[in-house]
């Protein structure tokens, strides 16, 4: 009887799957697929069209054209009209110096919640997780203030200064350092190392995957911030790309959208190509923060 009844089963299924019956998880997994699919091309659609009107003269930056002619001029009219140079440099100046000072501050803050016990420590950090909740553009006007009172205005250093203490590094970090076994911390003590050197020995070194997507995650933000660098900077020596990018395609100065899209896959050129030569470790890196 059983077996009747299995070879029953087997027959439908095999009838099953000669007719194009698809189970119901494969369909949706499909489903799933294309969803993804169309997003992304929504997602690159903008990028494709600036790479189309950058490579192609001004007339077919409308006009898709199978053998529309392919030029470079755009890029040489875009670096001539703008100081790129001194705006790549701005850039660079400014992503790494917050860097620098993220990784400072935030991992010995980290390494103070997550090892140390003192008096107000779980009322501090939940005060560090509140500006998580706050958008940094509702401390524009007094972030000003006090970049005035400093005498940082349109300086490199106003712009840097008030995202120098990170409280989404200083979780994380926190939450890495936690998963360390502190039989690695005593046993470095008993070798004789200082708090510092257990730093710098045990907790620093296991947490580079953390370090590295956070680093990632950190550059690509202060590289694409344009707000604050907007109100902070009135000069050219102190501009960022993403503000000298906008006064470089601001509507009073005419749209030449082949131009204006050369600017742009200038701007954002050094972070395509970063991604693109180490997409493989870039994913890592977060696979590998995410499951600590």
């Amino acid at each position: 009887m059983r077996g009747g009844l299995r070879m029953v089963g087997e027959a439908v299924s095999v009838a099953r799957a000669g007719a194009g019956w698809m189970p119901r998880e494969s369909f949706w997994l499909r489903l799933e697929v294309l969803g993804a699919w169309l997003l992304a091309l929504v997602w690159l659609a903008p990028l494709i069209y600036a790479f189309w009107a950058a490579f192609h003269p001004p007339a077919y930056a409308i006009r898709f054209e199978l053998f529309a002619p392919l030029t470079l001029e755009n890029f040489a009219e875009a670096w001539s009209q703008a100081p790129f140079a001194r705006y790549y440099l701005n850039t660079f100046l400014l992503v790494s110096s917050i860097l620098a000072a993220q990784f400072v501050l935030c991992t010995l803050a980290a390494y103070a919640f997550a090892r140390f016990e003192f008096f107000g420590r779980d009322v501090a950090f939940a005060l560090v997780l509140v500006q998580l909740m706050i958008m940094p553009e509702v401390l524009i006007v007094e972030n000003y203030r006090t970049m005035t009172l400093l005498g940082t205005v349109d300086t490199i250093l106003g712009i840097g200064l008030p995202y120098m203490a990170s409280a989404f590094g200083i979780f994380l970090l926190r939450q890495t350092f936690k998963t360390v076994p502190k039989e690695l911390e005593e046993a470095a003590r008993i070798e004789g190392c200082s708090f510092l050197q257990v730093l710098t020995k045990v907790y620093v070194p296991l947490a580079k995957p953390t370090y590295v997507a956070y680093g990632l995650v950190s550059v690509s933000y202060h590289w694409n911030n344009f707000l604050w660098p907007l109100v902070i900077t009135n000069s050219v020596e102190t501009r960022p790309l993403t503000v000298g990018l906008a006064i470089f395609g601001a509507p009073e100065s005419g749209v030449d959208w082949s131009i204006i899209t050369a600017g742009t896959l200038l701007a954002v050129a050094p972070l395509l190509i970063a991604f693109l030569l180490f997409q493989r470790q870039f994913v890592q890196s977060f696979m590998h923060a995410g499951i600590k």
